[in-house]
């Protein structure tokens, strides 16, 4: 019996897809460790560097190092050091492979599940040669992110088994590929909502559509179908792991986090409807990609949340409106719920956004846009009569076509943005050049070339802007004060060492400021000023020792 034609075709396109992913992301093997959170997860974790030893897997199950709980992670690290070293290269080439994984399974996935081979792959091309994925895959600490995808996907895939022909073997399956998943990121966590998505499309077990209602033309999976509440039910032990990895979750990076930045509930949700927005628009025009997004803090107009939140509606109310297109409703919905864990309602950080956070949530946005053109497509044909060239038979031409050219640009700007990648200083100064007040960006730059060893008339106007566009940052201010006070300048490195005071910081990082500010004002003749510095100098070092105030 010969192989199906079906499956010769997507065999075939799943190498196209693999072999693209991999040529395109091909140059990053050539890019060193990244100063940022490289360190921490590879090059200067003692624990990892060891390999895959029994002390390493027991430290990877308990840590919650990198704020995260999240052992396999650790342990995929751990394996490149056995395998590569220290060797930047082999660290890149694994993450790479994972993302082109991905990028498959992603195909096989929605193929499997709907019945067409090409707008499957159109998605899954997409997912693979989008700019915003740069980030994910380009960094070695984002291990996580392409590794969680490659569990969530697996699971998404053993669903479909299990609903096929439901069983506790395979409801496990699921399950422990869900947990899996979760022990790599808790970006994840979302999967059981997703799933609920699933059974409404393609799978259609949620309330299934009679024939005559339904505009859907792909060939139907047999899935039985269940009620509403059922299929809540089941979820049930999904849900549970749900709820466990969020506590983790919370553990590990702090609870405190939203009121250390000073970001009241109100400010969270503007900056949430905001940057729903911002992400839809970097989906449709990925243009100014950069590691770093400052959160806006006060800085958002009225206007601006309004006019997002008018632009959140009205595409909800159309998708409710085209009802019947259920992978709209699908992928919306995928869209929101996958990005919700990371839009900043519950604060870790300063960024408003990332694109890290986008990249198993816009394969929403895909589906919805492959799904919604080839089906308007199809109607806008059968409703007009054939005109020749112009008529029906020019449309399949046209349709790959477009999808070649949209494509070809996005690997085009995605080839760019990996080159932003080819080292620490290229990174932070694409980001300063293309997000305006961006001082996290200028405070790296300026870290970075003082850490290069490049002259003061290089890095302070780094450090001088920072502290322009956000005056109570710590690190410019810092940096400021120790510059000014060496030159000579005691009043305006008091004046900097202050606004560092602004910021909570541990005692004895406390300690050494006051100390420092205590030796300006000695510098200016004040003697009882620089006493007192000093005598809070003392009693923040006691406190960081002890953990008790030095006694009246």
């Amino acid at each position: 019996m010969g192989i199906p034609a079906s499956f010769r075709s997507t065999f075939l396109l799943s190498i196209v897809l693999a072999a693209t992913t991999l040529a395109l992301y091909s140059k990053a093997h050539t890019h060193p460790f990244f100063s940022v959170d490289d360190q921490l997860y590879v090059f200067k974790n003692a624990n990892v560097q060891d390999g895959l030893t029994w002390s390493t897997v027991k430290w990877a199950f308990a840590s919650v190092d990198a704020y995260n709980w999240h052992p396999l992670t650790w342990l995929s690290h751990a394996l490149d050091c056995q395998i590569y070293g220290l060797n930047p290269s082999g660290h890149h080439e694994t993450s790479v492979i994972l993302h082109a994984l991905d990028a498959v399974l992603l195909f096989w996935v929605l193929r499997r599940a709907t019945g067409y081979i090409g707008r499957s792959f159109v998605v899954a091309a997409l997912f693979a040669v989008h700019p915003i994925n740069v980030e994910a895959v380009a960094w070695i600490a984002e291990r996580k992110t392409v590794l969680s995808m490659l569990f969530f996907l697996l699971a998404l895939a053993a669903y479909h088994r299990y609903a096929q022909r439901p069983s506790i073997v395979r409801y496990s399956l699921v399950a422990l590929l869900y947990a899996l998943g979760l022990m790599c990121k808790p970006q994840v966590i979302t999967l059981p909502f997703i799933l609920l998505l699933w059974d409404y499309w393609p799978l259609q077990r949620m309330f299934a559509p009679r024939q005559q209602d339904s505009q859907e033309s792909w060939p139907q999976p047999e899935c039985p179908g269940r009620s509403f509440s059922w299929l809540v039910v089941e979820k049930l032990p999904l849900l549970a792991l749900c709820a466990a990895s969020a506590e983790i979750t919370m553990y590990a990076q702090g609870v405190a986090a939203p009121r250390l930045w000073g970001l009241t509930v109100p400010l969270r949700l503007e900056n949430a409807v905001v940057s729903y927005v911002r992400y839809i628009g970097k989906a449709f025009w990925p243009s100014a990609l950069a590691l770093e997004y400052p959160h806006p803090g006060l800085s958002l107009r009225p206007a601006q949340v309004l006019g997002a939140l008018a632009i959140l509606l009205a595409i909800s109310a159309l998708v409710i409106l085209v009802r019947r297109r259920r992978y709209l409703v699908v992928g919306w919905l995928w869209f929101l719920i996958t990005l919700l864990p990371m839009i900043g309602l519950i604060q870790v950080g300063q960024q408003a956004m990332a694109d890290r956070y986008a990249y198993g949530s816009f394969v929403g946005l895909y589906i919805m846009a492959c799904w919604g053109v080839a089906d308007f497509s199809l109607g806008t044909r059968r409703s007009q009569p054939s005109r020749g060239w112009n008529g029906l038979r020019s449309v399949p031409i046209i349709q790959p076509a477009i999808s070649i050219v949209i494509l070809l640009a996005l690997s085009a700007l995605t080839y760019r943005q990996i080159g932003y990648w080819k080292d620490t200083l290229t990174v932070w100064r694409h980001a300063a050049a293309v997000v305006d007040n961006d001082w996290i960006a200028e405070d790296s730059v300026g870290v970075t070339l003082q850490g290069l060893g490049r002259p003061d008339q290089e890095v302070m106007p780094h450090f001088y802007k920072a502290a322009e566009i956000h005056p109570s940052d710590a690190l410019s201010n810092m940096h400021i004060a120790i510059y000014e006070q060496a030159h000579g300048n005691p009043r305006d490195a008091i004046v900097h060492y202050q606004r560092v005071l602004l910021n909570t910081s541990p005692p004895r990082i406390e300690a050494n400021i006051y100390q420092s500010m205590g030796l300006a004002y000695q510098q200016l003749g004040d003697a009882p000023k620089a006493q007192e510095c000093f005598d809070h100098a003392v009693t923040l070092r006691l406190l960081a020792t002890t953990g008790k105030p030095s006694p009246e």
